[in-house]
């Protein structure tokens, strides 16, 4: 193939413009550069058009939009779940390691051996807490599921979970600079931001029957976050049991 003619390199079409009309890409692609690495990456999260910026302000002003149309087939457009919820959980551990904010700094060590294990399990948890929020996002996926079976499948809901957990994140690392800078205890108060910032989703998600949808949600956060305590603190206590 002539290396001047205009064919996208990635699936060899021809194509006219700037970018090729079959998979998107650029045509003017040469040799990698630092500069198109990073222009790419810049691209991709700090342009107001960026899918991840398109993403986030759906999800806050109006979620149900954005599930249905990405469960539907409107992928490109947005965010991957999987990779918002991965971005996400990677911004919080950077922001949470340049704050130097321990949340278990302030409990106190017991002589009790039983006590002190289950501090070590919480401790545990908290700085793997990027590998253990996947359980949130299963028992999540799987109460949605389970109350709202009829109008999608078990993978739909587990996409949803990712966009709904990745904002649960995002909540959680604007809560650190309040814990980390005030005196007031805020531990709890992601959880209950995020109790009706999902009822307020899967309202705007369902449309029909409000009253309903509400009961649902409220139950599906419920048992969720309780499973994912449970299950999450006995991953923890098992590893540090048996390490």
């Amino acid at each position: 193939m002539d290396e001047t003619s205009t064919y996208c390199k990635n699936c060899e079409t021809q194509a006219e413009g700037s970018y090729c009309s079959s998979c998107g890409q650029r045509t003017s692609v040469h040799t990698i550069t630092f500069k198109e690495t990073f222009s790419d990456l810049a691209s991709g999260l700090f342009s107001f058009e960026a899918p991840f910026w398109k993403t986030l302000k759906l999800l806050i002003t109006n979620p149900g939009k954005l599930f249905r149309e990405y469960l539907l087939g409107k992928r490109k457009s947005y965010f991957k779940p999987v990779s918002f919820f991965i971005l996400l959980t990677a911004i919080h551990l950077l922001i949470r390691s340049f704050l130097d904010y321990d949340p278990m700094a302030n409990v106190p060590e017991r002589e009790n051996a039983r006590i002190a294990l289950f501090i070590e399990a919480g401790q545990y948890m908290v700085r793997n807490i990027n590998n253990i929020l996947f359980v949130f996002v299963f028992t999540l996926s799987i109460f949605m599921k389970f109350f709202f079976y009829k109008k999608y499948n078990w993978a739909g809901y587990m996409a949803i979970a990712f966009y709904l957990v990745g904002l649960y994140i995002l909540i959680g690392t604007v809560m650190l600079f309040l814990l980390k800078y005030t005196r007031y205890e805020f531990k709890s108060l992601s959880m209950v931001i995020m109790l009706f910032y999902f009822i307020y989703a899967m309202i705007s998600f369902f449309e029909k029957q409000r009253l309903w949808v509400l009961i649902k949600s409220l139950l599906v956060y419920v048992l969720a976050l309780a499973f994912y305590v449970i299950l999450g603190f006995g991953f923890a206590l098992l590893i540090v049991y048996f390490t």
